[in-house]
């Protein structure tokens, strides 16, 4: 048996589950960073990287760990009302709990306090999620060009329309912030058993609740509000 600890954890502005992408890339203007615990605050390791654009992140789901499992899942995808295998999904309640996630490197700042940092673009992981470990992504192999892709490809997803009343103070964003936002909530991060339109849900995004509900194909953000600490 095989025992491992995290090298590094992920920061990033989603401290919550809920409005996590349901798969990296879908949100190409959300950023994090990778920090290294202090056994691998060594520089070394990170050579070379700076000649990759992306990477592959070997991850845990920490918030699910005590969760119970079971060999089918309801993918968002099928609408949440079909099983599949779920080795054959991408779901989060999985035998080992680990996850794998392709990311963009947006910069690599090695002499920071923190030690070496990567900052990344499209992951879709939470504040302080575990890193296992970093492999570079290899286009020549990790690409493979007309694949099938199982009821990904039969069932398309079609992404909601995101608008913001004049009561959600958009003013506390920047303009990066607010289509990061646009991007997470056009993924509906609804569970897929609700489907009422009064009901009014909640994202927390740099410590801000955003409030929201969903009517037909739109999301309507309704409030903005400080999130309670």
């Amino acid at each position: 048996m095989m025992t491992i600890s995290p090298i590094a954890h992920f920061h990033s502005p989603l401290t919550s589950k809920f409005g996590i992408p349901r798969q990296s890339g879908i949100a190409d203007n959300l950023r994090g960073s990778i920090v290294f615990t202090l056994e691998y605050r060594n520089p070394d390791m990170l050579r070379g990287l700076e000649g990759f654009d992306y990477i592959w992140i070997i991850w845990c789901f920490s918030e699910n760990v005590s969760a119970e499992k079971h060999p089918t899942v309801r993918p968002p995808r099928l609408g949440g009302n079909m099983r599949q295998g779920v080795l054959a999904t991408r779901s989060p309640f999985r035998p080992n709990n680990l996850g794998l996630s392709s990311v963009r490197i947006a910069a690599i700042n090695l002499d920071t306090a923190q030690g070496p940092v990567i900052e990344v673009i499209g992951a879709d992981l939470m504040d302080g999620t575990p890193i296992y470990d970093i492999k570079p992504y290899l286009p020549e192999f990790d690409c493979h060009e007309h694949a099938r892709a199982g009821f990904v490809t039969t069932n398309e997803w079609k992404p909601l329309d995101v608008k913001f009343t004049d009561k959600a103070d958009t003013s506390v964003f920047t303009p990066t912030d607010i289509k990061t936002i646009k991007q997470l909530l056009s993924q509906d991060p609804r569970p897929h058993y609700h489907s009422s339109a009064e009901r009014i849900y909640g994202m927390t995004y740099k410590r801000h609740d955003i409030r929201f509900r969903v009517t037909g194909n739109a999301v309507e953000v309704t409030e903005i509000v400080p999130s309670n600490p």
